[in-house]
């Protein structure tokens, strides 16, 4: 990739010695990458969601830009036997209606989130017990070690562990929250909130940010501005415009084609924050025909080009990948078995000969196609020329990305409101471990949507955890690759890297990381 970072400043040392107080009405405005309507970070792992979550609540442990865990809202401990982790709550967290963050808010988080994570689930898998020790600490502790506990716990995405107020976390798992009252660095509005429209966000002034620097998604997240106003705009040349009459800060995704129009002004400055980039994906439907049969799998997957999705998305080569690795290009886990169709621009011939051995009847494919996310648009229309070529007959259902977040979620017929395959894309990190991916997890109707049955990667899920070195985890993150190819769990169709643009002469601070964040900003007020 062309070096395309352009007069960034990274924040990576702010410390709350050296933070600057925050001016009278400050406001950051920012237009993110898709408007929010589902709020509960457990029940979806729409990004929008998540950002909106690492916002409004904390984590226990967190992940730093060198991929290492570090405490966050708890000290850890790890017994000598490897079972039984202990955690020490930082004095003074609170939430946000004013209560004290307890040992059981956090275990009733956990618990929740164990139901729903792939991660969380090899947790309770292993699980003994999980018990306050102490008005502040609490312990895990497991039947046999999981050296992989830690990391499932400070995961930054898919799904992350956010700590909950008990009263909240003891709702049940496939039932979202109805409000938001976390302890993280930024209240939620909700008399401000409208779904799809505007999310409002007010500095917590009882905060207590941790010890360190702030890294990515630890140390400590000093908030600098008395607001941040997420607002949806109609397109992308309209938040472009707003941006360059700085009507708006930050604008978190920039389409390729439009970068020339802000190169060479003097006041912005773009840049990709997120160096690792992204994947897009392709998710099937396996509870219904015609995906629950492997052949119709495997059909659409021959039909499928990496090279053609990337450039409908992207545009300008310089912004991705052709990459046949699940996990990621460019990470240590990076094998391309299998891929050889995607890479090479699709396969027509043998999708048209997979498809006549299946037990394809001919019936339209409900394919969900979101309307209003710039990263997200191309994917179905090229996917939909695809599977046409290869024999498909494809019922193409526009609607916006929230509908789309919302529906996916039902096991439904899709003749009855379901559906059979959709697009999204994963930021780099989320994949990049065969334990972090959440598309990976076989348990049937407790997997992520799309619901595979799936024992074989379980069992390779097992060995992957069970490794006890690199080389190991190699090994089995290779016949994971394997797998996934053969048994199409889903299409991988290849890597990008997208752009954010923001106010140089109001906005400082602006730091590298997976996904924009706005603890460490500052705002001038001279406009």
């Amino acid at each position: 990739m062309t070096a395309i970072w352009k007069g960034l400043t990274v924040a990576t040392a702010l410390s709350l010695s050296t933070a600057l107080p925050a001016l009278a009405e400050t406001t950051i405005t920012a237009v993110m990458h898709s408007g929010l309507r589902v709020i509960d970070p457990v029940i979806t792992t729409a990004h929008i969601t998540r950002d909106n979550a690492f916002m409004v609540f904390d984590t226990l442990v967190a992940l730093n830009s060198d991929f290492e865990v570090t405490p966050q809202m708890a000290d850890f401990e790890l017994s000598d036997d490897g079972l039984t982790y202990t955690f020490t709550l930082r004095d003074g967290l609170k939430w946000h209606d004013g209560g004290d963050v307890t040992p059981a808010d956090c275990i009733a988080s956990i618990k929740r989130w164990m139901q729903r994570d792939g991660g969380g689930q090899m947790i309770a898998d292993k699980m003994q017990s999980l018990e306050a020790t102490g008005p502040n600490s609490f312990a895990l502790t497991l039947t046999e070690p999981f050296p992989y506990t830690l990391e499932a716990m400070a995961k930054v995405s898919s799904l992350a562990l956010f700590m909950m107020p008990e009263r909240l976390a003891n709702t049940p798992a496939d039932q979202a929250i109805t409000e938001l009252v976390g302890s993280g660095p930024f209240k939620f509005m909700a008399d401000e909130f409208q779904p799809g429209v505007k999310v409002v966000y007010e500095k917590f002034d009882d905060y207590v940010p941790s010890d360190g620097p702030q890294s990515w998604f630890s140390g400590a997240k000093v908030v600098n501005v008395d607001r941040v106003e997420w607002v949806t705009m109609p397109d992308a040349q309209t938040t472009i415009n707003a941006l360059m009459n700085g009507e708006i800060d930050f604008m978190e995704a920039v389409p390729v084609d439009l970068l020339p129009i802000l190169d060479g002004m003097p006041d912005i400055d773009n840049a990709v924050l997120s160096p690792l980039g992204s994947v897009a994906v392709g998710r099937m439907n396996f509870k219904y025909p015609p995906f629950d049969d492997i052949k119709v799998r495997q059909a659409a997957l021959a039909a499928m080009s990496q090279i053609d999705t990337l450039t409908a998305l992207i545009g300008n080569p310089d912004y991705f990948k052709v990459c046949g690795a699940i996990f990621g290009c460019d990470t240590p886990l990076e094998f391309a078995d299998g891929s050889e169709d995607l890479t090479a621009g699709g396969n027509v011939d043998k999708a048209k000969a997979l498809l006549a051995e299946s037990s394809y009847d001919g019936t339209p494919i409900v394919l969900m196609q979101p309307t209003d996310v710039v990263t997200l648009t191309a994917q179905p229309i090229v996917a939909a020329q695809k599977l046409r070529e290869a024999g498909f007959e494809v019922d193409m259902q526009p609607m916006d990305w929230q509908t789309l977040v919302t529906r996916r979620a039902s096991q439904a017929d899709p003749a009855e409101g379901g559906w059979n395959m959709f697009f999204t894309n994963w930021i780099v990190p989320e994949v990049s471990n065969p334990l972090a991916n959440i598309m990976l997890n076989g348990r049937g109707d407790n997997a992520w949507f799309g619901w595979p049955e799936d024992p074989e990667i379980e069992g390779l899920l097992s060995d992957y955890a069970a490794a006890t070195d690199l080389d190991g985890q190699k090994s089995v993150a290779e016949q994971i690759q394997a797998h996934v190819m053969d048994n199409v769990n889903y299409i991988h169709l290849g890597q990008y890297y997208s752009p954010s643009a923001w106010r140089s002469d109001t906005l400082s601070g602006v730091s590298e990381a997976p996904f924009p964040i706005f603890w460490g900003l500052e705002k001038s007020v001279s406009n």
